[in-house]
């Protein structure tokens, strides 16, 4: 199921992070590498990143990092309208929604031994809050549940988890953020590889520092992640952390990350032309139509195109031949990626129309 889900969504992720603030360079060490040994060069990319206090530093980080276009405070456990530094928790109240926004690990602080730097105060997985949301959640594991002992204002869930083997009472966020928390999830188990092993850890983490995350867990992550794309929100948080901390969360800027890091053996992987094989796309810029064609009579499997918002526009199946022709005159002008699989892979390219 994962590789499924990972197959129809892959493209739009690619095009998804080629629209991000990367520095030119940023992740040169990785590549060419896949599995854990992909997971230790981002480790050793986005280390050492420069430390904000707990108080005021994390507080005023929000102001850039988590501000809607209303100014309001974006708050993923509550659709409150928080305004910052006025409904900041003063240390009292918040026994009910829309009192107070906090600070949320959104990776329990206990599941790492407490206020221990740095990871106390990492702002990629810190997020303001909702303070009474916050104190139901606690340090529960993220899941899903299907019998919900309570439902929150904007339709968040604590109950029994009914994902995979663990049985355990969850916090289950709905379904607009889910993605960004198993990305949260995929930075935490990469920055912090080298101690992650040796941390309390829960009933969502395995103990070990490659795969970081029970089996049922990681299932669960990739398929929020698959199912919630990269957002331009993340983006610009992304970003906004990034002048913070001076470092980054590669799992937002390459979303593919995921599968070459957890699925290197897996049938579906985002290659280079020259990884597998002569592929021609022409003419480029095309005007009503575009050919591919693989020039060393591999077979083509299927040809998609999206827009530049990742909407699927054209999509061609078992095709089966080494050369094809896109009709692609009903499209309008400007810019798009096709996606062509072939040989069990994957290659994507920006075209053209005019």
């Amino acid at each position: 199921m994962i590789k499924r889900i990972l197959f129809i969504v892959i493209g739009i992720f690619i095009i998804q992070s080629l629209f991000a603030g990367i520095p030119d360079g940023y992740y040169d060490s990785a590549e060419g590498k896949e599995g854990y040994e992909l997971k230790t060069a981002l480790y050793n990319t986005i280390k050492g990143h420069t430390s904000v206090s707990y108080t005021p530093g994390v507080w005023n980080a929000f102001e850039t990092t988590d501000v809607r276009a209303d100014e309001y405070v974006w708050d993923t456990y509550s659709d409150c309208d928080f305004t910052f530094v006025d409904d900041q928790d003063p240390g009292s109240g918040g026994t009910s929604e829309c009192e107070y926004y906090n600070r949320e690990h959104s990776f329990p602080r206990a599941w790492f031994g407490g206020e221990i730097a740095p990871m106390n105060t990492d702002v990629f997985h810190i997020m303001p809050t909702d303070k009474y949301v916050n104190n139901q959640r606690g340090s529960l594991e993220y899941g899903e549940v299907s019998a919900p002992t309570q439902t929150l204002n904007n339709g968040s869930k604590i109950g029994p988890n009914t994902y995979g083997s663990f049985s355990g009472t969850v916090f289950e966020p709905i379904d607009e953020y889910k993605g960004d928390f198993a990305r949260n999830y995929f930075y935490m188990a990469t920055r912090y590889e080298d101690v992650i092993s040796s941390w309390p850890g829960s009933g969502m983490l395995d103990g070990s520092s490659d795969q970081c995350f029970d089996d049922w867990a990681l299932e669960m992550l990739i398929e929020w992640h698959a199912d919630d794309p990269v957002s331009q929100k993340e983006l610009d948080r992304n970003d906004a952390i990034y002048a913070i901390q001076d470092n980054r969360n590669p799992f937002i800027d390459h979303p593919e990350y995921v599968n070459y890091v957890y699925n290197p053996d897996g049938s579906v992987g985002i290659k280079t032309e020259a990884e597998i094989g002569k592929i021609k796309v022409f003419p480029n810029p095309a005007k009503e139509e575009i050919n591919v064609e693989f020039e060393n009579g591999n077979l083509l499997n299927s040809v998609l195109i999206y827009n530049l918002i990742g909407e699927k526009v054209l999509e061609y199946n078992e095709l089966n031949s080494s050369f094809f022709t896109a009709n692609v005159s009903h499209l309008p002008k400007g810019f798009y990626f096709i996606q062509i699989d072939c040989l069990n892979n994957t290659y994507v390219q920006k075209i053209m129309l005019k």
